[in-house]
């Protein structure tokens, strides 16, 4: 009676336990200022069209564009990475919480067996009347044990997993955001470098237009042959542009196919006709710094891995006390014939109470114990760290978006005049007022400023998609309640 009551006991208060060893996690303190260093100027831009956090890509208004992103958060292989590392999370979070509960096992066996009656017991045996040299056995257990979690090790081993599932679900919507920047990064890049090829092969138009005129005058005695040698010169420089744009447009496109998850080459086609760079659309809403704790996922990520490191320090806390478990077998086993199996006389019990007490290993566990909190301190200077980069990333993104705008707009005011300038240098010359040089510094000089606007088209536009990652957008973050009710519906 008083083993039944202590048992009794053990399991009420396994049950009804509501704390565990080891710190109780608090998210920690990260402060932050209400509003970034350029914020205001980002939001007092003036852009064609808006663009949302959420699918942000919508608001460069290019379909080929949304399109390749869309393809992209399909198709891409790091996104099934990504999943698979989930479905690994969860895995890990089904074990530990199956460590909580009873665990039961049903056993048996069959023997049939045959005795040599050469052997000392085969001839003790013989001797007897009626022996039999064959022998049937027969054996069936329902078993079941469980551990009680007095001390909350399991809990916490629980609460560690059930942080890990909770990060790598995050670290994924991370993945789909980089992707899809990416995505757009590239995409972008490719019509800049297609706008930039375009520009070359008009100033190379150009300058095989003035070699024949300039070879026109020299044939006829009207300019020098040193004016011929400095218009070819020009018209090389310009030509040996092309191979090295040529090669940064062939590498941008296969590396927008490996995004997509096909072959090098499968979009060429698609991808070869140039359209317009796309304009950087205004952003809707930049929130606050403090936004960022909710609204990246990698920040998501990198928390709930602190969180996670702060439970194992409770694991290893745990292994102080002593561990109970409760395990019992019930069964049949008989050496005669089936139909005796589940008689009363077959049947077989067994109760045990099982103790384990790591009492002289102390040594290893304040070990063990130290190594969790150094874990956690490395995650949570890892969580800091990524919450102020972030800022910075934000930051370093307003501002290359505004300055780079700023550049495209002085320079095509630059390469109107520039076009002007090179005009009426060319008709200075054919009227000899003006030297050939003259000329090809003016086309020097304009098709340097048309490429660096072009440049700065695209950088303003590749800066406006690094806003758009820096501040979390392309998805819609979930709330805690939320997050921790699909974690429960794993079980």
């Amino acid at each position: 009676m008083p083993t039944k009551r202590v048992l009794a006991l053990l399991i009420s208060v396994s049950l009804s336990a509501g704390c565990a060893v080891g710190p109780d996690y608090t998210q920690p303190d990260t402060p932050l200022p209400e509003r970034y260093l350029g914020q205001t100027v980002v939001e007092q831009r003036h852009a064609a069209a808006n663009a949302s956090l959420i699918a942000w890509w919508t608001g460069f208004d290019d379909p080929q564009l949304t399109r390749f992103v869309t393809l992209a958060l399909e198709q891409n292989l790091d996104l099934s990475q990504a999943a698979a590392r989930v479905a690994q999370a969860r895995a890990g979070l089904g074990a530990a919480n199956a460590a909580l509960l009873p665990s039961g096992n049903i056993s048996g066996q069959a023997a049939r067996t045959y005795q040599s009656v050469e052997t000392p017991l085969g001839q003790v045996l013989n001797s007897t009347p009626e022996f039999d040299r064959y022998g049937n056995a027969y054996e069936a257990n329902l078993g079941a044990s469980w551990e009680l979690d007095l001390f909350g090790g399991l809990r916490r081993e629980r609460e560690a997993a059930l942080a890990e599932y909770q990060a790598s679900d995050a670290g994924a919507s991370a993945t789909r955001l980089a992707v899809a920047a990416q995505t757009a990064d590239i995409y972008i890049s490719i019509r800049g470098l297609q706008a930039r090829l375009d520009i070359a092969h008009k100033q190379i138009q150009t300058q095989q237009e003035l070699l024949a005129r300039v070879n026109l005058l020299y044939s006829k005695g009207l300019a020098a042959e040193l004016q011929v040698h400095q218009a070819e010169g020009a018209l090389a420089q310009v030509q040996a542009s092309v191979p090295v744009l040529d090669t940064a447009l062939t590498a941008a496109m296969n590396a927008m196919d490996v995004m997509l998850g096909v072959s090098p080459g499968t979009h060429r086609t698609e991808l070869a006709e140039a359209t317009a760079i796309p304009a950087a659309p205004q952003i809707a809403a930049t929130g606050s710094p403090g936004d960022l704790l909710r609204r990246r996922p990698d920040l998501i990520a990198a928390e709930r891995q602190l969180a996670a490191a702060n439970a194992r320090i409770g694991v290893a806390i745990a292994e102080y006390y002593p561990k109970l478990s409760l395990s019992g077998l019930i069964g049949s086993a008989t050496s005669v014939s089936s139909g005796n199996l589940f008689s009363n006389a077959a049947s077989q019990t067994a109760g045990v109470l099982g103790l384990r007490w790591r009492l002289f290993d102390f040594g290893r566990i304040n070990a063990q114990i130290d190594l969790a909190k150094g874990q956690e301190a490395e995650m949570l200077a890892a969580y800091r760290l990524a919450v102020l980069r972030a800022t910075e990333d934000v930051e370093n993104a307003f501002s290359a978006l505004v300055n780079r705008e700023q550049q495209a707009t002085l320079l095509a005011r630059g390469v109107d005049s520039l076009g002007q300038a090179r005009d009426a240098s060319f008709m200075a010359y054919q009227k000899g007022a003006v030297s050939l040089i003259e000329v090809l510094n003016a086309d020097e000089t304009l098709l340097r400023a048309s490429d660096t606007r072009a440049q700065a088209q695209t950088e303003s536009a590749r800066a406006a998609v690094a806003a758009f990652k820096a501040l979390g957008g392309g998805w819609q973050p979930r709330e805690p309640a939320q997050q921790l009710l699909s974690a429960a519906q794993i079980f």
